[in-house]
C-alpha cells in the first residue's frame, strides 16, 4: 500500500506500455521488504524537465530513463558517473536530497548476462553491434572497456556511429571498427563476428514483422552456427530477427537477460541492498510466458 512514507521511482520514456519493469521491481521492493513503489511517467524529450524538477520536490528515490530520453536527460542531472560519461548515455537516476546523480546499468546488465553463458570469453570475441543509440553506446562502452577481441559498429545516423566511437577511444583507447548500414563491409562484419548484437528498436511490438538484417543476406549464409545473436528487445520474446537466425543455426537471446540484471543495478543505486535476482527472474519468466 502507497503511503506518505513510500519512495517513489519512476520510468521515463514512451511508449511504456511493453515494460516489464514495474512489475519487475515492485515485486523485487515487495520481497526485500521496502516500501517502495515504481511506477511509468510516459514523458517525451521535451517534457524531460519538468518531471525532473518535480522529481526533486517530491518523495523520489529515483527513476529510470528509456527511449527516447537516455542521452538528454543529462543536460538536467546535477552529477553523472564516471562510467555514464564514458557512455554518454544514461538510464538510472539517483534522487537524494534534492539532487539527481545519473548512472548507466544498460552495458553492465548486458555484460553480467552475456557472461553466464560459458561459451562466451569477452576478450577472445568479435562483437558486432547494429544501433547506436542509448543502449548500443552502454553495450558497447562495456564491451570496450572488458577487452574485447573486436567491436563494429553501424547505424543509420553517421554522427551516432562517430560519437561513440570516438567517446570509446577517448576513454578507453579502444579502436572500433565502423560500417555504413546496407553495405557489403556491413554483411562482412555480421559474418565475422562472433556475437551479433541489435539494439535499435526495430521489430519491437506492434511492428513485429520488421527486421533489422536484411533476411537475404541470412538466406545467403550471412549468420551460421559458430554465432550467437542477441535482440535487446523482449516484446515479442522471439523477435523475427531470431527466429531468422535460429532458422540458420544460430544460438539466441532476447532482452530479457539485459533487463533483469541492468534493474539488479538499478535497484542497488536506489536502495542500496542488493536485489533478490531470482525474484526478478521469476516475475520476468512469468511475464514473458504470457507473451509466448
Amino acid at each position: 500500500m502507497i503511503d506518505v512514507e513510500t519512495k517513489l521511482v519512476g520510468l521515463l520514456g514512451t511508449p511504456l506500455k511493453q515494460s516489464f519493469s514495474p512489475a519487475m521491481q515492485n515485486r523485487a521492493f515487495g520481497a526485500a521488504g521496502l516500501n517502495y513503489y515504481y511506477f511509468p511517467i510516459e514523458v517525451a524529450t521535451e517534457g524531460l524537465r519538468d518531471v525532473l524538477q518535480g522529481m526533486r520536490r517530491m518523495n523520489f528515490a529515483g527513476c529510470n530513463v528509456t527511449k527516447p530520453n537516455k542521452i538528454e536527460v543529462m543536460q538536467y542531472l546535477d552529477a553523472v558517473d564516471t562510467a555514464a560519461l564514458a557512455i554518454g548515455a544514461v538510464n538510472t537516476v539517483k534522487a537524494e536530497g534534492g539532487k539527481l546523480t545519473g548512472y548507466n546499468t544498460d552495458g553492465l546488465g548486458f555484460a553480467t548476462f552475456l557472461e553466464q553463458d560459458e561459451a562466451i570469453h569477452i576478450p577472445s570475441t568479435r562483437f558486432f553491434v547494429l544501433g547506436c543509440g542509448g543502449a548500443g553506446r552502454a553495450i558497447a562502452a562495456v564491451l570496450a572497456a572488458k577487452g574485447a577481441q573486436g567491436i563494429t559498429l553501424a547505424d543509420m545516423s553517421d554522427a551516432a556511429v562517430a560519437s561513440l566511437a570516438d567517446s570509446i577511444d577517448q576513454h578507453f583507447s579502444y579502436p572500433v571498427s565502423r560500417v555504413e548500414l546496407g553495405t557489403a563491409s556491413m554483411r562482412n562484419a555480421v559474418a565475422e563476428a562472433n556475437v551479433v548484437i541489435n539494439a535499435t528498436a526495430v521489430g519491437m511490438a506492434p511492428y513485429a514483422d520488421d527486421t533489422p538484417l536484411p533476411s537475404e543476406w541470412l538466406a545467403a549464409g550471412g549468420l551460421d552456427n559458430r554465432q550467437l545473436v542477441c535482440d535487446i528487445i523482449y516484446n515479442p520474446t522471439t523477435t523475427r530477427l531470431l527466429r531468422e537466425a535460429a532458422g540458420r543455426g544460430c544460438r539466441t537471446a532476447n532482452g530479457l537477460g539485459m533487463v533483469i540484471y541492468q534493474g539488479a543495478a538499478a535497484f542497488t543505486i536506489w536502495t542500496g541492498q542488493a536485489a533478490p535476482v531470482a525474484t526478478m527472474k521469476e516475475t520476468i519468466a512469468e511475464l514473458s510466458a504470457r507473451l509466448s
